[in-house]
């Protein structure tokens, strides 16, 4: 008898592990490993995606081509090698790697019609914009403060911001947006997307990817808010600290002519910062269950495609000695001209 139950026992074993077998062989074939996603993009259109197709290319061409004169007019003209002006080459610089990010994906979308992106372009892209976000949310910080140094402490200014503490700096800056991107790039690859493989999105945004995953995000909301107090706020704190003590120095100033030009530098740059900042914190301190789909693409190109453009404008077109400077270039290029003809 013993033995009789022994041998049902067995094969109850047997069966329960069957089933086992069975439910998680269902499990793999429900939760098929997605390797490619379909970026919906700005309009599903023809004729729309045409228009868009032109309109960004003028604007990507417009980014390319002003921060290109800006860095290239900063580098020959010997007037502009200040700390000011350092750090607006580094700038340029992010927006011509944070542009290039997003900008070629969608265009070729618009252009061709093909809307996929392979799960490894897609992490790619998370990571390198990451390291572009952060490395301007800091950079930014560190450009009003340079303000700040140069207008409430002009005379410690050349020892403040000496050329060894601007390169440390511009490293710090760039190190730092980097190990941010690898931290939120390792963990998305370790999510799981089951699904659905559709972003609504034009390209593959951090909010976006964690929106869609089937897995459990709460260490990835908690790491992309902790980045968003550290490159947000505390960025942004900096930043309007500096601002108002630069504010609080020029209302001192007697001279109605000097506040002018003053306020007038103050508050272009402002405007860029507050949009930058306003938009950025906005997508990336939320949580992904509060994620608006279409609002914040609108909201992404503030930041994505709006800033590249006008920074350079902001920064340095309306500024006397860059004009100068670009004149000086010209006449340097038209003498190449010349002499090769």
């Amino acid at each position: 008898m013993v033995r009789i139950q022994r041998y049902h026992l067995d094969d109850a074993v047997k069966l329960s592990l069957a089933e086992d077998n069975s439910s998680s062989n269902t499990d793999i074939k429900n939760k098929t490993v997605i390797m490619e996603f379909i970026l919906v993009g700005l309009s599903a259109t023809m004729d729309m995606q045409t228009l868009l197709f032109w309109v960004f290319i003028c604007i990507y061409a417009i980014a390319l081509i002003a921060n290109f004169i800006l860095i290239l007019n900063i580098c020959t003209f010997r007037k502009l090698h200040t700390p000011m002006y350092f750090f607006i080459v580094n700038l340029s610089l992010v927006n011509l790697f944070s542009i290039s990010v997003t900008t070629p994906k969608l265009l070729q979308s618009l252009w061709t019609g093909k809307k996929t992106i392979s799960f490894y372009g897609c992490i790619a892209q998370v990571y390198l914009f990451i390291w572009a976000l952060g490395t301007e949310l800091l950079l930014l910080s560190f450009m009003a403060f340079d303000r700040y140094a140069a207008i409430c402490h002009p005379f410690q200014y050349p020892m403040i911001m000496r050329k060894e503490v601007c390169f440390g700096i511009a490293s710090i800056v760039w190190i730092a947006g980097m190990i941010d991107s690898v931290v939120h790039a390792g963990l998305v690859m370790q999510l799981s997307f089951c699904n659905s493989n559709i972003i609504n999105h034009f390209f593959c945004d951090l909010p976006a990817l964690l929106y869609l995953s089937c897995s459990d995000t709460s260490l990835n909301e908690s790491m992309e808010f902790t980045a968003a107090m550290i490159f947000g706020f505390v960025c942004c704190g900096l930043t309007l600290t500096s601002y108002f003590l630069i504010i609080r120095a020029i209302c001192r100033i007697r001279s109605t002519e000097g506040k002018k030009k003053a306020f007038s530098t103050c508050s272009s740059h402002f405007i860029v910062v507050s949009i930058f900042y306003s938009s950025s914190i906005y997508i990336y301190i939320r949580p992904s269950s509060d994620y608006s789909l279409d609002q914040d693409k609108l909201i992404s190109l503030l930041y994505t495609v709006v800033t590249p453009v006008v920074n350079p404008v902001i920064y340095s077109l309306r500024n006397k000695e860059f004009k100068e400077g670009v004149r000086a270039l010209i006449a340097r290029v038209r003498l190449f001209c010349r002499l090769q003809y």
